[in-house]
């Protein structure tokens, strides 16, 4: 960090070295492509695969037992009582195993004759999606002998009676009473949840030469960053009724939404060390400081979205980070650049959703809770052109 900041405020003259670092280049015939030389000041573009993966942000919460509650106590005398086992049928953390997520950056940039580049880049992963799900029939068909684990039931509690479910929803229902299992999360028969990550970033900036040698340069980074977290959990509940149906009016879908978009400003140095013929191989080290404006909401609404209930809050966090890039560099033409490298971001005191669903429909309040760390990490693969 020292180094880049003396980069910045180094003088021109200085910065490009007489007889220092080149470029890489093919010693073989020159194929005609319309690109430049290498060394020349000039535009330049690149676009490069990613494959990465990144931290799933999701705490552990029970969302529903197996069993149900007697809610007019038409079967054991006593309003609310469980029956049941209440053996966890769904949880958060049954998402299967962490995915890579294919992603692209593309950047634009501008080499002066000094050797100083400006560019500015933009990288989007595409989703990482998880999701898991219960029914009434459990492992092996084991359940008590009056099948009350064959129902799912969650503690969603002071809802209207627009979320009763079926009136007609287990065999005491039918021997004349109606809605003992009020609610569509009260014995309901199917519950699925789903997961999704999205990680976004642009960043503008430049790189500044310090020291060059024959086979070395030390060059120093600095500039603007954009960074985006978005995620989002889904949970519906399904709640079929005794002759088999399940109306939109018996559905009841559950989402939190945590979005983290974060501003912030990234210094650094790196080094590049030429290999020999075409090939160099080089480091970046970069820190970065990031305003971290958090967006939280979650609601229930019915499955025919004829109502429903919502959340919403805002918070402000100051997130640090840290990111490394390792690269080979093949330059098989003047002009031409190929890179293959690895890439690490860590970031530091972002939010996620610890609990994710609040239970109390009337004021629903899930509990989000503080990512000390956070990673990003994976492989990229790429092309550059220089004009």
């Amino acid at each position: 960090m020292l180094a880049a900041a003396i980069a910045v405020s180094w003088p021109g003259e200085v910065a490009a070295q007489e007889g220092g670092f080149q470029t890489p280049i093919n010693s073989g015939d020159v194929i005609p492509i319309p690109t430049g030389r290498a060394g020349e000041p000039g535009f330049y573009i690149s676009a490069e695969f990613m494959m990465l993966t990144q931290t799933r942000a999701l705490g552990r919460q029970d969302i529903a037992y197996r069993g149900f509650f007697d809610a007019q106590g038409a079967i054991t005398g006593v309003p609310g009582t469980f029956l049941g086992t209440g053996q966890v049928g769904l949880n958060t953390n049954n998402m299967g195993r962490r995915e890579f997520q294919p992603g692209y950056r593309a950047e634009i940039g501008y080499k002066f004759d000094t050797g100083t580049r400006i560019y500015a880049n933009y990288m989007q992963l595409y989703d990482a999606h998880y999701s898991s799900g219960a029914t009434q029939f459990t492992r092996g068909f084991r359940a008590r002998a009056d099948l009350s684990d064959t129902f799912l039931s969650s503690p969603v509690f002071n809802f209207t009676v627009a979320f009763g479910g079926p009136e007609l929803d287990t065999a005491q229902d039918v021997a004349g009473a109606g809605f003992n299992t009020a609610g569509i999360w009260n014995a309901a028969d199917v519950m699925d949840t789903k997961f999704v990550q999205r990680y976004q970033q642009a960043e503008v900036g430049m790189r500044i030469p310090m020291f060059a040698t024959e086979y070395s340069s030390v060059y120093g980074l600095s500039g603007a960053r954009f960074a985006w977290f978005f995620e989002r959990y889904t949970w519906r509940t399904v709640d079929i009724d005794q002759t088999g149906n399940a109306p939109p009016q018996n559905v009841a879908v559950y989402t939190n939404t945590l979005s983290q978009r974060m501003y912030g400003l990234f210094i650094g140095c790196g080094h590049e060390i030429y290999l020999g013929n075409m090939f160099s191989a080089s480091l970046d080290l970069t820190a970065a400081a990031y305003m971290d404006v958090a967006k939280q909401r979650a609601k229930y609404r019915l499955g025919d979205d004829s109502t429903q209930s919502k959340f919403g809050r805002e918070s402000f966090d100051v997130v640090p980070s840290a990111t490394a890039d390792l690269n080979l560099w093949v330059y098989p033409v003047e002009g031409v650049q190929l890179r293959l490298g690895y890439s690490g971001m860590t970031f530091f005191n972002t939010r996620y959703m610890r609990d994710p669903v609040g239970f109390n429909f009337g004021n629903i309040d899930p509990l989000y809770g503080t990512k000390y760390f956070r990673l990003i990490h994976g492989f990229n693969v790429g092309i550059g052109f220089f004009f």
